[in-house]
């Protein structure tokens, strides 16, 4: 899993349609904060980290994540506006596995990124990810979803759909969160498309839909039944 920290919405947005085009996995966070919650329940492979965030600072975290605090030893490529070496050698001494400075093109982007992983040893393959909720197991790696131990067969939206709420369990996601991530759009108007998407995946997911609550003017929020 790549987790991408960057507290500008455009940018973060841009960093992460950039990687999920190219077939690898992101969550996003706008802070340090956010981050190493998430990262107290999956550790990220690779960590793309902005320099300048409110709160703690780009070197900030690096050396937290270097300390150990995001689990494991995850590969690290700072973003940063700035272009004075000096930055780039304070990123790079504190443990930073490459350097981008902003503004800078897509491609060379998603380039740099696969070759971090190919140097550290993570294939896209490996960023791949089981998901469990209950009875319900999701496998990225086979697009494969099994809900009290049949397979269920769901469309590319409805997996994305599954895999985005399992990936933020036990949190209220509104329908204009889902929007923007799912189905990569802005457009308030569609958010009947996100209801009758949750409909036909509760009815797939059979007994295991009811994990899928709603809440009442928001949105959605998956949890396992007590």
């Amino acid at each position: 899993m790549i987790y991408i920290v960057e507290d500008d919405d455009n940018i973060r947005r841009m960093e992460s349609y950039a990687l999920t085009s190219s077939g690898l996995p992101v969550l996003e966070f706008p802070d340090g904060a956010s981050f190493f919650e998430a990262c107290k329940k999956r550790p990220p492979k690779l960590v793309i980290l902005d320099v300048m965030l409110p709160g703690e600072d780009g070197f900030e975290i690096l050396k937290r994540i270097r300390q150990g605090e995001a689990g494991g030893d995850p590969a690290v490529i700072m973003v940063t506006a700035k272009t004075s070496e000096i930055d780039k050698v304070m990123g790079l001494n504190g443990g930073a596995d490459d350097y981008i400075s902003k503004p800078f093109g897509i491609m060379e982007f998603v380039a740099r990124v696969k070759a971090v992983l190919r140097r550290t040893g993570s294939t896209e393959t490996e960023l791949g990810e089981e998901l469990r909720c209950g009875d319900i197991v999701l496998d990225e790696n086979r697009r494969q979803v099994v809900a009290a131990g049949t397979v269920v067969e769901l469309t590319f939206k409805e997996f994305e759909l599954l895999k985005y709420l399992m990936r933020h369990e036990g949190q209220v996601m509104s329908r204009q969160q889902i929007m923007d991530t799912v189905w990569d759009t802005d457009f308030c108007g569609e958010s009947r498309t996100v209801d009758m998407h949750v409909k036909t995946l509760r009815q797939k997911l059979g007994d295991c839909g009811s994990y899928i609550r709603t809440v009442r003017n928001i949105g959605y929020k998956l949890e396992q039944q007590e």
